[in-house]
């Protein structure tokens, strides 16, 4: 039988690379390493100032709810255990309360981290001045609310 070379199968050379070599997979292994080695860090950062915003909003709350109470009673007393626990449900990773204990004429509002947060503190009193105490590696402010690792404020 008489074959037309055309239509015979053709020889094929062996077949190229299929997949990736270790020294590829292992190159971006050390990337991916690299990415994640800068990314997680700043990303925990991220998540804890969104936290401290959090604390803080839920401080210039408490605090305008009792200077209302001030104007409909004119005395800071009661205010806090009226007020504490409706923003204690607002605040996740904080716990708010009066410390001392707040008199006709004064009060210190604190905000103080749990859990993760723990080692965070928020302060504000009657005046409008503001504190912050910070764990390690960030900075608290005494004259500030602190926001940032660095003790930058807002």
């Amino acid at each position: 039988m008489h074959q037309h070379p055309h239509l015979r199968p053709r020889l094929r050379a062996r077949s190229t690379q299929h997949g990736f070599t270790l020294l590829e997979l292992m190159i971006v292994v050390v990337i991916v390493a690299i990415l994640a080695a800068i990314a997680l860090p700043n990303y925990a950062d991220y998540v804890k100032r969104g936290k401290i915003i959090e604390a803080t909003t839920g401080l210039s709350d408490f605090r305008q709810r009792f200077e209302q109470y001030f104007l409909d009673t004119r005395s800071y007393v009661g205010a806090c255990a009226l007020h504490k626990p409706l923003v204690n449900a607002q605040i996740k990773d904080f716990q708010v309360d009066c410390v001392p204990a707040e008199t006709a004429s004064t009060y210190t509002l604190v905000a103080n981290g749990q859990g993760s947060m723990a080692g965070f503190t928020y302060k504000i009193d009657q005046t409008g001045a503001k504190s912050s105490t910070a764990p390690s590696p960030w900075t608290g402010n005494p004259s500030c609310w602190a926001v940032r690792k660095s003790g930058d404020c807002i």
